[in-house]
């Protein structure tokens, strides 16, 4: 039987005292006002300690730190939901309801039948909250006000979407495709989380029903027992603890498709868009830019003169691929090509790094820019919107070289 707890059951607590390590050099990290008071560390059920931003519901962000693997393990991955009442589910009592105008017949699919009566598929994608870096907008916006780490890379093994649609019997009518979770509100008057996708990108073979993730079923904090996975795409249309997916013949109102997740048409160089849902001046945010982060190194570190150092970090995009990664260490006036890592996929992140030899003493400023097959590189300047979307500006490590 599905039951319904709060969601902070388990052991959550403020570890940061235990941690002092990692949250010290957290806490030096160069954020606006607004973000310092929530960088405490603290561990959910199942989950190494994450960077807490809010408790109810539970957002939680993966500290620099623990991206030092291009695949994040499942304990260290970011905690990102919209609603306060998350139930944990019984797998063996799970059922996920395929229906709507536009499919020919209504599936009650059980995860056995998931495991069992389509074939398997798997794709190594970065899940990426839409508002990642939204803590470092300046101005200062509203909402979870995230660092470097509302982001995770994993292998999802699950079936594809388009297959589940096809036993659904999918009407050439059908223009979108719709998925609500178990998570409820708590007051009849906020809107439940709805989202949809237009159904050529429910289609696309990458698009996943996941039950797995990193070879293990999904934790409860990131969708067990199943959840859509959209590669490219940012993280609010990655429906967690699915339960029903809709073939519709009309674009989906609900308030987290018209009025939230949204940014200024027009403005960011993205390609892939949802047309359905576009207004005159708005269109719903869809893939990710080209961004990337250094791993190894924080502000204030000391390098020792004289001696190799070692610049290492992750770049990734909305699938394109990444084409080069190119390492400053004077503050942005020179730039040299750093080694690319490992290719998981398109829509993995991809690992680089770059050795060098610092030889004057005193501050050193080092950057990295990212550029994907498409052309598009990082920028240097935020694109301002108010949402704090697509934050994608070139990174600024000042180290100290002694």
């Amino acid at each position: 039987m599905m039951t319904r707890r709060l969601i902070l059951k388990g052991t959550i607590g403020g570890l940061a005292a235990a941690s002092g390590g990692l949250a010290g050099s957290i806490a030096r990290a160069a954020l606006p006002a607004g973000t310092l008071e929530s960088q405490t560390l603290e561990r959910l059920a199942g989950k190494q300690p994450l960077l807490k931003r809010s408790y109810r519901p539970p957002n939680y962000e993966t500290p620099v730190e623990y991206f030092d693997n291009v695949i994040t393990p499942n304990d260290r991955f970011f905690v990102r939901w919209h609603l306060m009442q998350i139930p944990e589910i019984d797998a063996s009592e799970w059922r996920l309801t395929v229906s709507g105008d536009a499919a020919t017949q209504e599936l009650s699919l059980s995860l056995d039948q998931l495991k069992h009566e389509f074939e398997p598929a798997e794709v190594v994608a970065v899940c990426q909250c839409s508002g990642n870096r939204r803590g470092l907008s300046d101005p200062h916006v509203p909402g979870v006000e995230w660092g470097y780490g509302a982001m995770g890379n994993a292998r999802w093994r699950g079936v594809r979407l388009k297959d589940v649609l096809a036993r659904a019997g999918l009407r050439k009518e059908a223009v979108e495709i719709a998925f609500d979770g178990a998570d409820r509100p708590p007051l009849d008057a906020t809107p439940d989380f709805q989202k949809s996708l237009p159904v050529w990108k429910a289609l696309d073979e990458n698009t996943l029903i996941a039950y797995e993730m990193n070879g293990a079923p999904l934790p409860h904090w990131n969708g067990h027992p199943a959840r859509i996975v959209v590669p490219g795409w940012t993280a609010t249309y990655w429906m967690k603890k699915v339960i029903s997916i809709r073939a519709l013949t009309q674009p989906l109102s609900s308030f987290w498709m018209a009025s939230a997740y949204r940014i200024p048409k027009g403005k960011f160089p993205v390609i892939d868009r949802f047309t359905t849902q576009e207004s005159e001046t708005t269109t719903p945010i869809t893939e990710m830019v080209v961004n990337s982060l250094i791993t190894n190194l924080k502000d204030g570190q000391r390098l020792p003169a004289r001696a190799p150092a070692v610049v290492k970090g992750l770049a990734w995009d909305g699938g394109y691929g990444i084409r080069r990664v190119d390492v400053s260490v004077n503050d942005g006036r020179t730039w040299e090509q750093a080694d690319l890592g490992v290719d998981l996929g398109r829509y993995s992140f991809r690992p680089w790094q770059y050795v060098f030899t610092p030889r004057a003493t005193g501050p050193m400023t080092v950057m990295a820019r990212a550029s994907n097959a498409q052309g598009a590189s990082q920028t240097y300047e935020l694109i301002f919107n108010g949402p704090g979307y697509h934050n994608n500006v070139v990174q600024r490590v000042t180290v100290e070289i002694a």
